[in-house]
């Protein structure tokens, strides 16, 4: 199988081209188009690539299951958290004005910025594991023929 060393050498020189365009979108989803969800894709999509061309047990090496379903809880955890806060702080779940009078100012960012930047995470936090884990899931499943 001559085609398959170089299927190995092509996927090892683009997944950090793909974590990086991840890392990108996920960081500057609050400027342009892009977000949580389109990162946390891009994301998932280099560790299933990884476990399509070297295995699933290849992958989980790199991203454990355990650390998976962490990443979840943490990532919705970080959404919910932002929304609690500003409920704490006087304003509406995820009324991020309310973070512009509270949280350092004039040291982090406004408000609307910071409250956006960290739901962000939260949803490509988790939509990187929950994709991740439907992979695993899917690829890890006995054949019943």
């Amino acid at each position: 199988m001559i085609a398959f060393p170089i299927i190995r050498v092509v996927t090892k020189l683009l997944i950090p081209y793909i974590l990086l365009f991840g890392f990108y979108v996920q960081f500057h989803g609050d400027f342009g188009p892009g977000g949580g969800f389109q990162a946390g894709v891009i994301l998932a999509a280099a560790l299933i690539l990884y476990g399509l061309v070297f295995g699933l047990q290849a992958v989980q090496r790199v991203v454990p299951a355990w650390a998976v379903e962490k990443m979840m809880a943490m990532g919705v955890l970080i959404y919910a958290g932002t929304g609690i806060t500003t409920i704490l702080l006087g304003g509406k779940f995820l009324d991020y004005e309310v973070l512009d009078h509270h949280l350092l100012p004039g040291i982090l960012p406004h408000g609307q910025h910071l409250g956006i930047f960290v739901v962000e995470l939260g949803v490509g936090i988790t939509v990187t594991a929950v994709m991740t884990m439907i992979f695993y899931t899917f690829a890890g499943r006995k054949h019943v023929l």
